[in-house]
């Protein structure tokens, strides 16, 4: 019995290559002619289907952010308390950022630039999270499951390391031999 593969769409392979291109050069160091000719195709084909470059990064970043929001609450949504609530966000965003370590690069480089190329707040679109997140964790303070800290400080500092995990994979590798 043999499976059925779906063709790729261009503008899927297009999103993919742009996703890939704008992690490793940032928005200023990518051209649209760089990402066409990655795919294969001319600069004539990418601008049909996306008429600018803000235009495909726009996309693009929409895409990594859902990519990331809709894993992360399902995740919150689950009913759980305590340490085995932060055990399954962490494994999920682990999960997450280990399998696009692209996006990772991209929000990491977004956040660099201001966070607000082409009209994406990065801050207002992660702001939510953040504070669902000083929530909970407040909330498991006051139950006396967690000691007290200060919950914004505690996912601050969580965020940053989760990150430059990712992120500085290369650099840690090489100053302590982690990968």
């Amino acid at each position: 019995m043999s499976t059925v593969v779906e063709p790729v769409s261009t503008r899927e392979v297009i999103l993919v290559e742009a996703i890939r291109c704008f992690a490793d050069q940032g928005f200023d160091g990518t051209s649209l002619n760089d990402i066409a000719a990655a795919v294969g195709i001319r600069r004539p084909s990418l601008l049909h289907h996306f008429p600018s470059k803000d235009a495909l990064y726009a996309e693009v970043f929409e895409r990594v952010l859902s990519d990331f929001v809709g894993p992360l609450e399902e995740a919150v949504a689950v009913s759980l308390d305590g340490w085995p609530k932060v055990e399954l966000v962490l494994t999920t965003l682990f999960r997450l950022f280990g399998d696009n370590p692209d996006h990772v690069r991209l929000i990491r480089r977004e956040a660099i630039d201001g966070g607000t190329r082409v009209g994406i707040d990065l801050a207002a679109a992660l702001h939510p999270m953040f504070d669902g997140a000083i929530d909970y964790l407040q909330r498991q303070m006051e139950s006396g499951r967690f000691r007290a800290h200060d919950p914004a400080q505690v996912i601050v500092t969580g965020y940053g390391a989760l990150l430059s995990y990712f992120s500085d994979a290369a650099i840690l590798d090489g100053v302590i031999g982690v990968e």
